[in-house]
């Protein structure tokens, strides 16, 4: 198997007598976008901003390209931050030349204009471009030094949906050039369309590892079928699957949609504005770390 480019073992992180990181481990190879999840105050921007070198660890390690990272690290990883400040007085391709200036390897101008798809903004100021566009040009100041490891973190937090998976195209399209990135995000369709392994960490531990292929399946078997509920006819009692009212619509749960579907229809029931669900990742997150909102 190929070595993993990052790995983290055994990381620990405290504030006092505040654990926000509680001996967590988890690996990442080339190629791959590993989805690091988890409620506010569960401690995944504590562990990326030690994965980032911006804060020690209290215990643990994390080795890059199978050994302690060293100066170069910060050199060959890029990271594109929740919130980073440009100066508005520079234009987007003054900034890029900027940050070129900052490093010893990286990518040209036009290679990233083409990449990240800054053609139509170019030489406009950094405070008037839109939201998506400044998260495609944040994306392109993570890229400029052609790193292999690739930190993003919350990237496409109050973007619109157009912009949103505009995003999701350039950042399927940088994991398929063989780079490993890190993504977290607090949209759970995101991760379950870009990760191929996630995290789900709370209260400073790792407490779900997988694909989502492979949470959904072990955190949140079921499908739900949703009909109006003056459609259904029948005395709910009386029917051979569990029926639940929830507002004006009868939810009713089952492994086996198709028998669920033949049952309805044999017993006479309308199925015009039928909808059925099936789990998916934020169904996971929600059994596993509870649907009370947290500050």
């Amino acid at each position: 198997m190929m070595e993993p480019i990052l790995e983290v073992k055994n990381l620990e992180k405290k504030y006092d007598k505040v654990v926000a990181v509680d001996g967590i481990n988890f690996a990442l190879r080339q190629g791959i976008c590993f989805g690091l999840l988890g409620p506010n105050g569960a401690g995944k921007t504590t562990t990326i901003e030690v994965i980032e070198d911006v804060i020690p660890p209290t215990a643990g390690e994390v080795f890059y390209k199978g050994a302690p990272r060293t100066p170069s690290f910060r050199e060959e990883v890029g990271i594109q931050f929740q919130s980073t400040a440009l100066l508005n007085l520079l234009t987007v391709r003054e900034t890029l030349e900027t940050f070129q200036s900052f490093f010893k390897k990286t990518a040209t101008v036009d290679e990233l204009v083409e990449l990240c798809r800054l053609a139509e903004f170019l030489d406009q100021y950094n405070d008037k471009i839109s939201g998506g566009q400044r998260q495609r040009f944040l994306l392109a100041l993570a890229l400029i030094n052609r790193p292999e490891l690739l930190i993003l973190d919350e990237p496409s937090t109050g973007l619109d949906p157009q912009a949103r998976r505009n995003l999701w195209d350039l950042i399927q399209g940088i994991k398929a050039e063989g780079k490993a990135l890190i993504l977290t995000t607090h949209y759970m369709e995101e991760a379950q369309h870009l990760c191929d392994e996630v995290a789900i960490m709370d209260y400073g531990k790792i407490i779900a590892q997988g694909t989502p292929a492979e949470l959904i399946r072990q955190y949140s078997r079921g499908i739900t079928v949703v009909l109006p509920r003056h459609r259904f006819t029948l005395d709910a009692n009386r029917f051979p699957l569990p029926v639940r009212e929830v507002k004006d619509t009868l939810e009713i749960k089952t492994d086996d949609v198709n028998q669920c579907l033949e049952q309805l229809i044999s017993n006479g029931v309308d199925l015009s504005d039928i909808t059925v669900r099936t789990p998916n990742l934020e169904t996971v997150f929600l059994n596993l770390t509870g649907r009370k909102l947290r500050e």
